[in-house]
C-alpha cells in the first residue's frame, strides 16, 4: 500500500511539473498578443476600433463556454437516461 501511494505521489509531481512548463509557454505567447493589440489600438483616435476589438474578444470568449456547456448538458442527459 505504501509503494502504491509513493508511485501516485511521483506521478502527481510529474503532472504538476508538466503543467507548469505548459503554463509558462502559454504565458509567453499571450504577452505577444497583448503587445500587438496595444500597438494597434494606441492613441485616442482609435476608439471605434478599440470597441470593435473588445467586442471580438467577448465573442471569441463566449463560444468555448457555450460548447462546454452543451457537452456538459448532453453528458448529464445521458447519465440521467441511463439511471432510469
Amino acid at each position: 500500500m505504501f509503494i502504491k501511494s509513493k508511485v501516485e505521489s511521483q506521478k502527481s509531481k510529474v503532472k504538476a511539473v508538466l503543467f507548469g512548463i505548459c503554463f509558462f509557454f502559454v504565458g509567453i505567447s499571450s504577452y505577444a498578443q497583448c503587445a500587438m493589440c496595444r500597438a494597434a489600438l494606441a492613441g485616442d483616435a482609435n476608439k471605434a476600433q478599440a470597441e470593435a476589438v473588445n467586442d471580438g474578444i467577448v465573442y471569441l470568449m463566449v463560444i468555448p463556454y457555450l460548447l462546454v456547456a452543451g457537452i456538459g448538458y448532453y453528458i448529464y442527459r445521458m447519465k440521467k437516461k441511463k439511471s432510469k
